[in-house]
């Protein structure tokens, strides 16, 4: 279903219109059937829509228009850290010595780069409280899989072959057990108290001499602090495993505590979350990590350094993990990380911690009247409500984040963490304003007096988007590939 004021590009198509010119063609034309297969071949031409250059701006400036993105609106999307990406990190990435240089070039033509890149490595070291960090992990979760790799390296070198689980809090991010198991682990969970945070006695018993590591994020998923975690060290290295940090939730405590302070001996962060740089869309991410001194002959090679006054990678590692990514991480997003650690400097980052956390406690505590709080203690940068008080009238979570589009509204995350009911989490960052955080708390209010007084009005939403409710499962395992005109019968395919 469409909006009929907003014809599909098919719908505004004219035969012979164009959108594009190019200049007429000055070398042979090529031969297409014997460089290309047949069967590769169309034998007709595509059936893509005609329209001219005006009509193919506004058609894709209207649909931008329509996309709920950081520029364009508030994204509470708990556990992802959906901030503000402020734009001199763009434009210092796009200067020409950043942009256009190539992957291939040798050293000696880019040691500014290499320099940036050497001294955003030194500034994680002291952010994480780490001994040494490689940019070249690509992703969050593959920072995850590397650092467990060179854990598991680590083990190996010692004759510890029956190490193989690793224990992951039963609040834990999805990826931190499928990270385990591609690194060819066991995952054992471990059980939180009604507090929250892990329970202590069942760490006790799950952690043993098979243990390799144990995964943590702290604040954890729920964006409560782990008080006990240096006890929780004390478990983990008491029975020869590791201690990894998950550094999606770092945005609460910049500045203010250091993982490596805590007793972690690894750990990733999220430069597209906690660093600003663009999150979602595909990508691309990077996941920086650091390790402590027993670990840092596993991190994967080339690892760079600095060699009197030059910069250069290091190949010669003979008991790194190996290469996880071509080149050297996405440089991209290495050059925006480091202009907005540069841009804040230390007490800039602490701030960036204390508002995060301020307005994560300013909006629980004003919802807290109208929907259910699971956890009573202060949060960190993100807090979790529960719907259970709703679903009692016949409103579910999803019909409230279907509700918040019609305020404008991109919804929190849903459903997540597993163990609450009716969850919703809620991250508002520090880049919001007061202002903003209130509208969004006035429209969570408005749709939960609406649940008790109007609650078709809920669970017919939303209203004013220009799809109605979509059948979500079907569109991820039945996606239309087709389209079918209204002056034709068989569809056109445009995928």
């Amino acid at each position: 279903m469409h909006n009929e004021n907003q014809p599909l590009i098919f719908e505004i198509s004219k035969e012979g219109r164009i959108g594009y010119s190019l200049p007429e063609l000055d070398v042979p034309e090529a031969d297409l059937s014997s460089a290309i297969p047949a069967g590769l071949l169309r034998e007709e031409p595509a059936a893509l829509p005609e329209v001219s250059e005006l009509d193919i701006m506004r058609h894709y400036t209207a649909l931008s228009n329509r996309n709920h993105g950081i520029d364009s609106g508030f994204y509470p999307l708990g556990s992802c850290t959906m901030k503000y990406n402020p734009k001199i990190n763009e434009s210092v990435a796009r200067l020409s010595g950043f942009a256009d240089i190539h992957p291939l070039q040798d050293e000696s033509s880019v040691q500014g780069a290499m320099a940036l890149m050497h001294d955003l490595q030194e500034h994680l070291v002291e952010i994480t409280g780490m001994d040494e960090v490689t940019l070249q992990s690509a992703a969050g979760a593959h920072g995850e899989w590397t650092a467990l790799m060179m854990i598991r390296a680590f083990h190996e070198s010692n004759g510890d072959h029956q190490r193989t689980k690793v224990i992951v809090p039963d609040t834990a991010h999805g990826t931190n057990p499928a990270s385990a198991s591609v690194a060819g682990f066991d995952t054992v969970t471990v059980k939180s108290g009604e507090d929250g945070l892990v329970d202590l006695d069942d760490l006790r018993r799950v952690a043993g001499e098979d243990t390799a590591a144990l995964m943590l994020t702290n604040p954890n998923t729920l964006g409560l602090f782990e008080e006990h975690i240096l006890e929780m060290a004390e478990i983990i290295h008491g029975v020869g495993g590791k201690l990894y940090y998950d550094g999606a939730n770092l945005n609460a405590v910049m500045s203010k505590a250091r993982p490596g302070d805590m007793g972690f001996d690894a750990v990733h962060l999220n430069l597209h979350k906690t660093f600003t740089g663009p999150h979602g869309g595909g990508g691309p991410g990077s996941g920086p990590v650091g390790v402590k001194k027993e670990l840092v002959p596993f991190l994967p090679k080339p690892l760079l350094v600095k060699k009197e006054d030059l910069y250069t990678f290091d190949y010669d590692r003979p008991q790194a993990i190996g290469r996880v990514k071509p080149f050297y991480g996405n440089f991209g997003i290495n050059v925006r990380a480091y202009s907005y650690i540069r841009s804040m400097g230390a007490e800039g980052l602490k701030l960036v911690s204390e508002y995060a956390v301020l307005n994560a406690n300013y909006m629980m505590r004003r919802l807290a009247p109208y929907y259910d709080t699971p956890y009573e203690q202060h949060c960190k940068h993100e807090f979790v409500l529960s719907g259970r008080r709703q679903k009692k009238l016949g409103v579910r979570t999803l019909d409230i984040a279907k509700r918040l589009l019609d305020f404008g509204f991109h919804p929190p995350t849903v459903y997540f963490p597993l163990n609450v009911e009716e969850g919703m989490m809620i991250e508002p960052t520090e880049t919001e304003s007061k202002e903003t955080l209130d509208a969004f708390i006035d429209a969570m209010i408005q749709i939960a007096k609406e649940v008790e007084e109007t609650p078709e009005v809920v669970q017919e939403a939303p209203h004013t988007t220009v799809v109605s409710r979509l059948d979500e499962t079907k569109a991820a395992r039945k996606p239309v590939l087709k389209y079918v005109p209204k002056e034709q019968s068989e569809p056109v395919a445009v995928n």
